[in-house]
C-alpha cells in the first residue's frame, strides 16, 4: 500500500516556512510537527554495528531528541558528573557525516531542578531554522528579597522545598552555526515538580515555548531574530502538561493546536488569538496532537486515558459539537501518556507507555488491533517509506510495517537505554541513547542530499 502522510498539501507548503533541506528534520517530531518524513529506503534492520554509520558518545545526560539541518546535528545535555553543585546545560553541534563533535556551548549552570524520576535535567528537543539553533531549560536561580514579593500563586500550594529559596524560570537562548549565543531570555517563572519539558518550535520567524505550569501559565512567542516578545497567551488552568503544539492548516485556517491544562486549545500562532476550546476530559498531558483525514486525534492522559478526535472548523467552546469519537473507559494499555501518536492515511497510530501499539480507523475510531511491542516506551514513533518505527526504553526499536494489520518487520538493539524520539534525515536514522548518538544508515550507501 503506498503510504503518504495524512497532511494536505497546503499543510505542508506551511511547515517550509522553515528552510529544508532535502528533508531536514528541524525540531521536534520533525518539519511538520507530526513524526512524518519523506525519506525513502531508510534501514529496516541494523545491529550494534551492522549498519551504524557512526556512534558519537554524548557527555552528561538528557532526554531530547537530536534535530538535522544540513551537514549539522544538534543535541542538549546536562553534565551531571560535574562535581561542581551547578551543573551545566549545553547544546551540542555534530557532523553528521562522521559524528564528530564541533563545538560544545554551556547555556548555563545551575542547580539540578525538581523532577520526575522519568524525566530528565535536558528534556527539550532543540529547533533550527537553518540559521539560528533555540534551546530551551529550567533555570534554578536564588531567590532575591524583590522574587518573595511575588505571588507565584502555585497551583493546589504544590509547594517543593527548592522553590521556598530558588526561583525556577524558563531560559529560550538563539545561537548561530558557529556557536555563538545571539540572545538570550527567560519568558517568565516555571513551577512544576515534574520538571521541565517544553521544546520550542518555530512559525513564521517566531520561536513559540509552552509554558503550562503549576501556577501563572502561559503560551510565548518570540522573535527568532532578537528574542523580543511577540504575544502571550493566559492558560487560565495553572496545570502543568509539558505538550508541544501542532501547527497545522485545518478548517480553513492555521491553526496551533495544543493539548494540556485539562483542556484542548486551538490558537492563531501568529497571534495567538483563541480559536476553540474543548473542556478536559483529563487534567495532565504529555503527548502532542496530530491531524489526519480531517480530524485532530488525541491521547491522554492522567489520571484517567482517552482517545479522541476533533473536527477542526469550530469556534468557541466546541465540547459538545465537535467531538466525532470518544474512548473514554479505557486504561493505561489502551491510551498514551507520554508518547505522541503518528496519522498514516486513515489510520491513527498510537503506542502506550506499557508497550501496546494500536490502530484506529480514523473516522470510526475502531480499533483494529493492540498488540504489545517493548516494555515501556517513552519515545514517540516516526514514519518513513511504509514502516513505523517505535524505541522502547530498554533501547530495542520496534519497525512495523504500516497498515491494518500488525506486521513486526524487525526488532533492532541501540546497545543503550533510549528515551528520546528519532530523527530522520538524508537517508539516515539519528537515535539519542542515555550515553551516545546513534547514526543508522545503509552500509556502502552514499547519504541523500
Amino acid at each position: 500500500m503506498k503510504m503518504k502522510t495524512a497532511f494536505s498539501v497546503a499543510a505542508c507548503c506551511l511547515c517550509l516556512v522553515i528552510p529544508l533541506r532535502a528533508e531536514d528534520w528541524p525540531q521536534w517530531r520533525g518539519p511538520r510537527l507530526d513524526g512524518t518524513s519523506t525519506e525513502k529506503n531508510l534501514p529496516l534492520r541494523w545491529t550494534t554495528t551492522e549498519n551504524v554509520v557512526w556512534r558519537t558518545s554524548l557527555p552528561g545526560i538528557g532526554h531530547s531528541s537530536p534535530i538535522v539541518c544540513g551537514d549539522r546535528v544538534f543535541v542538549t545535555t546536562c553534565l551531571v558528573e560535574q562535581k561542581a553543585p551547578e551543573k551545566a546545560r549545553v547544546l551540542l553541534c555534530l557532523d553528521r557525516r562522521d559524528g564528530t563533535v564541533l563545538w560544545q556551548r554551556e547555556v548555563f549552570a545551575a542547580p539540578l531542578e525538581p523532577k520526575h524520576n522519568l524525566n530528565s535535567w535536558s528534556s527539550s528537543t532543540p529547533a533550527t531554522d537553518g540559521t539560528r539553533v533555540f534551546v530551551s531549560f529550567l533555570r534554578l536561580r536564588p531567590m532575591t528579597e524583590e522574587d518573595a514579593k511575588v505571588d507565584p500563586r502555585i497551583r493546589n500550594g504544590e509547594m517543593v522545598p527548592a522553590w521556598k529559596t530558588m526561583v525556577p524560570e524558563m531560559i529560550v537562548a538563539a545561537y548561530d552555526y558557529h556557536g555563538a549565543k545571539l540572545w538570550e531570555t527567560s519568558p517568565g517563572r516555571f513551577y512544576s515538580r515534574h520538571g521541565f519539558c517544553s521544546s520550542p518550535i518555530l512559525y513564521n520567524g517566531l520561536v513559540i515555548v509552552n509554558g503550562d505550569q503549576d501556577a501563572t501559565a502561559y503560551i510565548v512567542a518570540l522573535d527568532g531574530a532578537t528574542g523580543a516578545e511577540r504575544w502571550r497567551i493566559d492558560r487560565p488552568n495553572r496545570m502543568r502538561s509539558y505538550c508541544v503544539p501542532l501547527i497545522v492548516q485545518a478548517g480553513g485556517k492555521v491553526q496551533m493546536v495544543l493539548t494540556g491544562s485539562i483542556g484542548v486549545d486551538s490558537y492563531d500562532p501568529a497571534t495567538g488569538k483563541h480559536l476553540w476550546h474543548i473542556d478536559g476530559p483529563t487534567e495532565q498531558y504529555v503527548a502532542s496532537p496530530v491531524y489526519g483525514a480531517g480530524l485532530f486525534f488525541m491521547t491522554a492522559g492522567f489520571p484517567t486515558y482517552h482517545n479522541w478526535t476533533v473536527r477542526p472548523d469550530g469556534v468557541g467552546n466546541v465540547t459538545k459539537t465537535h467531538i466525532v469519537w470518544h474512548e473514554s473507559k479505557t486504561s493505561s494499555q489502551k491510551a498514551a501518556y507520554v508518547p505522541s501518536p503518528l496519522a498514516v492515511d486513515d489510520l491513527y497510530y498510537m503506542i502506550s507507555d506499557t508497550g501496546n501499539l494500536s490502530v484506529f480507523e480514523a473516522k470510526t475510531g475502531k480499533r483494529l488491533f493492540m498488540e504489545k511491542l517493548g516494555d515501556h516506551h517513552s519515545s514517540s514513533p516516526v514514519l518513513a517509506d511504509g514502516h513505523v518505527y517505535l524505541p522502547d526504553d530498554s533501547g530495542t526499536v520496534h519497525v512495523v510495517k504500516a497498515g491494518r494489520r500488525f506486521e513486526v518487520v524487525s526488532q533492532n538493539p541501540l546497545g543503550d537505554k533510549c528515551y528520546s524520539s528519532p530523527a530522520v534525515s538524508g537517508g539516515r536514522l539519528y537515535f539519542r541513547t542515555n550515553k551516545s548518538l546513534v547514526c543508522v544508515g545503509h552500509a556502502g550507501r552514499p547519504r541523500l542530499e
